[in-house]
């Protein structure tokens, strides 16, 4: 096996004249956890669509999991955020799960035994079994997303993306699905999500720091640097004695630290 799933040389990504990630380089290592963070408008979502294959590279190259994004589309499971998706959708749980099977499946090949089992695990392993016939707009915040990181789940993709998949949800939610992706790398899967969480970016193997373009990327320990982060978000984080990060608000509030990320 590869020791990269995915590698950037030089992307550029635009919409029309809109420069949303300029250009940089990045590497995702298989069968790690890797977290994308960033301000908003930093390109998070943008880099996501660049490895499905969603957005073509205005220049540059990306390889995915050996080969074009395109071609390895099959082989990767992306979950967007709950509020991307049309929950109005008048389908099922189960349904909505099922779709999940379509990309080995295609169209017109039927369901078999092996699907439905699929199916039915992921159901067990984001437990929601038992909403399986209800309508998604019956459902809660944190129970949609579930679901739709069921449908990856359901995918048995060598690659899971995760667009802030745990960004305000409930604690049990949240607890699930951060649960379930560490079992999904335990498989042997590499799995990538953004996040505007420092604590969560400081518990992945590998990070990508964006800004309009890829500023830095490596360990926890290398990217999750004052300095680095000061300059990103434009506001001063400094470490505290205790090896956690934080917001350094004095300009506003003298005194005053927003808790980031404990040390590890």
């Amino acid at each position: 096996m590869s020791e990269v799933a995915a590698r950037g040389r030089g992307v550029v990504a635009a919409y029309g004249r809109v420069v949303a990630l300029d250009e940089s380089d990045f590497t995702v290592p298989a069968g790690q956890l890797t977290a994308i963070i960033g301000p908003n408008g930093s390109g998070k979502s943008t880099l996501l669509h660049l490895v499905t294959g969603l957005v073509r590279p205005r220049r540059g190259t990306i390889e995915v999991l050996g080969t074009d994004p395109v071609r390895a589309r099959r082989r990767v499971a992306y979950v967007l955020q709950t509020n991307k998706v049309n929950e109005a959708m008048p389908i099922t749980v189960r349904e909505v799960v099922a779709m999940g099977r379509y990309a080995e499946l295609g169209p017109l090949r039927p369901f078999t035994g092996r699907d439905r089992l699929l199916v039915d695990e992921a159901l067990e392993r984001m437990d929601i079994a038992d909403l399986g016939g209800r309508h998604l707009s019956e459902l809660s915040g944190g129970q949609r997303q579930r679901v739709f990181v069921a449908q990856g789940l359901a995918q048995r993709a060598d690659l899971l993306l995760l667009d802030e998949p745990v960004t305000g949800l409930d604690l049990a939610s949240r607890r699930r699905i951060i649960d379930v992706a560490r079992a999904e790398l335990a498989r042997g899967v590499t799995v990538v999500y953004t996040t505007h969480d420092l604590a969560d970016a400081g518990e992945a193997d590998h990070v990508l720091l964006l800004a309009g373009r890829v500023v830095a990327e490596g360990p926890p320990a290398e990217v999750l640097r004052p300095e680095l982060l000061t300059a990103v978000y434009g506001v001063r984080i400094v470490r505290l004695p205790d090896g956690s990060i934080a917001l350094d608000e004095g300009h506003h509030d003298a005194g005053r630290h927003v808790h980031f990320e404990r040390g590890r």
